[in-house]
């Protein structure tokens, strides 16, 4: 989620930091480039971009890292983890001489929904669900999905299609909302798994297409932190975080701006729910599945996660 940076006499380190980040036409060249991307570029990208030695390029990102203006994700490639580098900082606030404003009183409401909790899906094969015992269902049957045991699923595979999801909708009548999130793990799905194997994994909200997430592999060989004893090793074992951010301003995809679709325009404030759905179009550029996990499968101890920030 992208932040606004605030700076005043008060941080004299944070104003310098940022100050000295700014200073610079190179690394101003480097933001440039990371604004322009579509899904974050990695260090070798950036030094290629702006033509700039890889050494003296990653010199220049961890000072744009430190001064918040910019994050590092690692992901997996094909000789080791990458270094990804997106923009964080959505803008940057100067109160220089302190001169006192208003700061409206925010609050959030989180809401977590259980994996298996979807209400609507139309899923492909390959496909299967599993739960912290074992699959539920049988494996490469769709019928699977409709098992009255899916309520326990902790991880659920298809090749393509959908998983819908409703959230409730009772802060509809608070005064302003000002953010709508979500956030889950997700990678692609490949046989057995395949750190390679990439997949562009759909979102949508109120049934318009909010954003679309490049999941460059399914992937494994290093064992899911919460996966439970039972699961194969040879297996998907994690995917990665991935956050969808609606303000004013329209759908943010991991803080890129995807689409022009904001609160108003997908009618989050009306009716009785919110509808969230998953998947891989059949027709997108890499049809290459999808993994989702849930709070006992993967890297990260949540289920999908549905956060509304509103005033007052």
């Amino acid at each position: 989620m992208k932040k606004r940076i605030d700076l005043d006499l008060n941080r004299p380190e944070k104003s310098a930091a940022v100050f000295k980040a700014l200073s610079s036409p190179v690394r101003l060249l480097i933001l440039q480039s990371l604004l322009e991307g579509t899904s974050g570029l990695n260090i070798s990208e950036l030094a290629e971009k702006i033509e700039l030695p890889l050494s003296t390029a990653a010199l220049h990102v961890r000072v744009l890292e430190e001064a918040g203006l910019i994050f590092i994700q690692e992901r997996p490639g094909l000789r080791g983890a990458q270094k990804i580098c997106a923009i964080l900082a959505e803008d940057i606030y100067m109160n220089i001489f302190n001169r006192k404003k208003e700061e409206p009183q925010t609050r959030a409401i989180m809401y977590n929904m259980p994996l298996g909790n979807y209400f609507d899906c139309l899923v492909k094969k390959p496909c299967g669900i599993a739960g912290r015992k074992g699959h539920i269902g049988v494996e490469d049957s769709t019928q699977a999905f409709f098992n009255p045991r899916r309520s326990q699923a902790q991880i659920v595979w298809f090749a393509s299609g959908f998983l819908e999801y409703r959230f409730p909708n009772h802060f509809a009548n608070r005064e302003k909302l000002l953010e709508l999130s979500f956030s889950f793990e997700v990678c692609s799905e490949a046989p057995g798994y395949n750190n390679d194997w990439p997949s562009d994994i759909s979102v949508w909200i109120n049934g318009h297409e909010a954003a679309t997430f490049h999941s460059t592999g399914d992937f494994g060989g290093q064992r899911g932190i919460y996966n439970p004893g039972w699961w194969p090793n040879s297996s998907t074992q994690y995917g990665e975080l991935r956050h969808l951010d609606i303000s004013t301003q329209g759908c943010f995809a991991d803080g890129r701006k995807t689409s022009d679709l904001d609160l108003e325009a997908l009618k989050v404030r009306e009716g009785e729910f919110i509808s969230l759905k998953i998947g891989v179009k059949e027709d997108a550029e890499y049809v290459g599945g999808i993994n989702i996990f849930g709070e006992h499968f993967g890297n990260y101890r949540q289920n999908i996660v549905m956060t509304a920030k509103f005033e007052g």
